[in-house]
């Protein structure tokens, strides 16, 4: 019995922490997308290491191992991601948007003409 309540508490206060979060803020959604964008980067230049490593152990089993090793494999070259860098997404639009404005504002300067 006195386990039973205990746990009718827990779930009780565990209801507590289902409640809806508020949206997120720009800035924590401009976080996010860095860290995802970082995190996709980290990811690539690992799998550049790995590749490197691996082109590195299958010349040295070549080199080693002439008469057991066969025909060496071609694979694609290893790609190099370069260093992290990050451009908001929102930067991009901003910098169109001023180029946009002057050719909308010939059709209505031609209109007033007529």
């Amino acid at each position: 019995m006195h386990n039973m309540f205990i746990a009718l508490v827990l779930a009780g206060l565990s209801a507590g922490a289902l409640a809806k979060l508020p949206a997120p803020s720009d800035e924590a959604k401009a976080k996010a997308a860095e860290a995802a964008a970082k995190t996709a980067h980290t990811a690539k230049a690992d799998a550049y290491l790995l590749c490197k490593s691996q082109d590195k152990v299958a010349a040295h089993v070549q080199k080693t191992n002439k008469s057991k090793a066969g025909k060496p494999v071609a694979t694609a070259p290893c790609a190099d991601p370069g260093k992290f860098v990050y451009t908001p997404p929102d930067a991009a639009p901003v910098a169109a948007a001023p180029g946009a404005a002057p050719a909308a504002a010939a059709p209505v300067a031609s209109a007033k003409k007529s």
